[in-house]
């Protein structure tokens, strides 16, 4: 995967997305042990981002065969522009037909609950999204959050997301079945 458009630069023969207040880019060999870390903070995760606990170094391996990212998914830190990691950022195909025109992109999104509330989710999501469509022949990237999740629901909404209905029992999660609001954007939107 290279870097397609403007705003996706290279640092140091890494590409990233660079916004007003963040930056999105791969996942480092050095980001492994703190992602590792924050997929087992359940007090870090919150209540919409714990799907039970990992094992420890459990992203080396698939970090070592595809560096957790390809044209089908990826899995991205977001920073503020000193550098300092803030959060993850995930995007998957989703397919609503056989044919690649029928792909869609689904984005996932989890901010330190330190860093939660300034903006920062809305522009990586906002960044994200204009990335994807600027690098695939998609007309749709969606996201989708607990019912529940009215702060998550509000960045969608501020990164041009469009509230599309609920997926009923759609995510299962800490011993029960959840409701999910699911937002798009469409190309041009």
């Amino acid at each position: 995967m290279g870097c397609k458009v403007l705003h996706f630069q290279f640092r140091n023969g890494t590409c990233m997305i660079h916004g007003e207040r963040v930056l999105i880019r791969p996942v480092e060999r050095g980001d492994l042990t703190l992602l590792d870390a924050w997929a087992n903070d359940v007090a870090a995760n919150g209540e919409y981002n714990t799907f039970g606990l990992r094992p420890m170094n459990g992203m080396e391996g698939p970090f070592s065969q595809t560096g957790l990212l390809d044209d089908r998914s990826a899995s991205l830190v977001v920073a503020t522009l000193s550098g300092t990691l803030i959060g993850t950022m995930s995007y998957h195909q989703q397919r609503y037909g056989p044919n690649t025109g029928s792909i869609a992109y689904m984005i996932g999104l989890s901010i330190a609950a330190s860093e939660r509330g300034k903006g920062y989710g809305s522009e990586a999501q906002r960044l994200l999204a204009r990335y994807l469509f600027d690098t695939y022949p998609i007309a749709r990237v969606e996201a989708s959050t607990d019912i529940t999740n009215i702060p998550e629901q509000r960045a969608l909404e501020k990164a041009g997301f469009v509230r599309e209905g609920v997926l009923r029992q759609a995510q299962w999660r800490a011993g029960t079945w959840h409701d999910l609001m699911v937002y798009s954007k469409l190309r041009g939107e």
